[in-house]
């Protein structure tokens, strides 16, 4: 059953900035606490991410898309300790009124209907490392 986990997440940081640290690909071990290590091989579209999570086990991500013009980004799970049969994940930076930028990641999840616990760590995860990005990048500003 295809599901879609959105998080949207407004800061106070230019998009031009939340979009370089999007569109560099790697960096998710500094932003998402489920995260202990990624390692992009490859650049660009058709890089793959090998992202090892801190419970154990490791997904595998393919890079698909990487919209400059746009501030879109995307990328498909091809690997996953988790019971899915496919994930796609989309991320979109926009500018906010106040100068600041819009964060919209959305995650497209065919797994079992009975995966609603998975459907929330989802939630959760993305919420976290939303946050991460934006603490990381308020950090790298103040210095």
């Amino acid at each position: 059953m295809l599901k879609t986990v959105n998080v949207s997440k407004t800061m106070p940081i230019p998009a031009a900035t939340v979009w370089s640290a999007i569109a560099g690909i790697g960096g998710l071990e500094r932003w998402f606490p489920v995260i202990t290590a990624c390692c992009v091989i490859g650049n660009g579209v058709g890089a793959m991410r090998v992202l090892t999570l801190a419970a154990g086990g490791e997904m595998t991500d393919r890079i698909e898309l990487i919209d400059h013009g746009r501030r879109r980004f995307q990328y498909n799970r091809i690997e996953s300790p988790f019971p899915v049969s496919s994930n796609l994940g989309t991320v979109e930076v926009g500018e906010a009124l106040d100068g600041g930028s819009v964060l919209e990641w959305s995650v497209d999840i065919d797994a079992d209907a009975e995966s609603l616990d998975l459907l929330e760590f989802v939630r959760q995860a993305i919420t976290d490392g939303v946050a991460g990005l934006e603490w990381d990048l308020l950090d790298s500003a103040a210095l």
